[in-house]
């Protein structure tokens, strides 16, 4: 996704999520789980350190270790998990974890429903908060069983409309947020625990972002659970 620059830009996205948390937050497809006390996802956004982003250099998908790696092993895949969980309807090939089949009812990120087949490339996993996105945020200077295991945590993973979420692409709040307007409160909130749990910074548009969106459902709770913040010793990245 082209990022999004000028004040103007920023605050004309931050005002569409205002206005969509106003009139509908917390609904929504399945997703992490929604925990915490109310206020909780503001509290935590408020916490969270401000620093500029860092340079995209060195970056690439290797950093974070094969894609949809087992790391919780269950003996499943990371992707096939993640569709178990936000699917309906799910059929697996028999005796595997394989996903075959199963409704998307809504996607958070458009609203609409969508039948997944395997194979069909019309649901994507997001990964809540972008793994270059990450790399600019301190992922670059973990050690690789950290961003493993941030790129297979069930926590910082959504299943959503594949169109919609290539419009994501990096994106930060401050420079993307759900077309769907009764989520916006929601993927903040995701956003937020994400970053908290494992110690990311973000920008100070982004959580100036942040924080409007939260303002606007105050009682909107933090997602928590998810795998550790480091993965197994076998798994390996560059």
């Amino acid at each position: 996704m082209r990022r999004l620059r000028g004040g103007a830009v920023t605050a004309a996205v931050v005002m569409v999520a205002v206005a969509g948390c106003k009139a509908e937050h917390g609904k929504g497809a399945s997703g992490p789980e929604q925990t915490g006390g109310g206020g909780a996802a503001l509290t935590a956004a408020e916490s969270l350190p401000v620093k500029g982003r860092a340079p995209k250099t060195g970056y690439s998908r290797a950093r974070f270790g094969t894609a949809w790696a087992d790391t919780d092993s269950n003996s499943c895949d990371t992707r096939d998990d993640i569709l178990k969980r936000d699917l309906k309807a799910v059929k697996v090939t028999g005796g595997t974890c394989k996903v075959t089949y199963g409704l998307l009812e809504p996607d958070p990120y458009s609203g609409k429903d969508i039948t997944y087949r395997r194979g069909r490339s019309q649901v994507d996993i997001d990964h809540v908060v972008a793994l270059s996105d990450a790399w600019q945020k301190g992922a670059k200077y973990w050690a690789p069983s950290k961003r493993i295991a941030l790129a297979n945590d069930p926590l910082n993973l959504l299943a959503v409309d594949a169109s919609t979420n290539r419009g994501k692409g990096d994106g930060d709040t401050a420079t993307w947020i759900p077309p769907n307007q009764a989520y916006r409160c929601t993927y903040v909130a995701a956003q937020v625990a994400v970053k908290k749990k494992y110690g990311l910074w973000v920008t100070a548009a982004e959580k100036t972002a942040m924080k409007k969106v939260l303002a606007t459902c105050p009682d909107q709770k933090l997602p928590t659970g998810g795998n550790p913040t480091k993965a197994p010793e076998r798994f390996r990245a560059r």
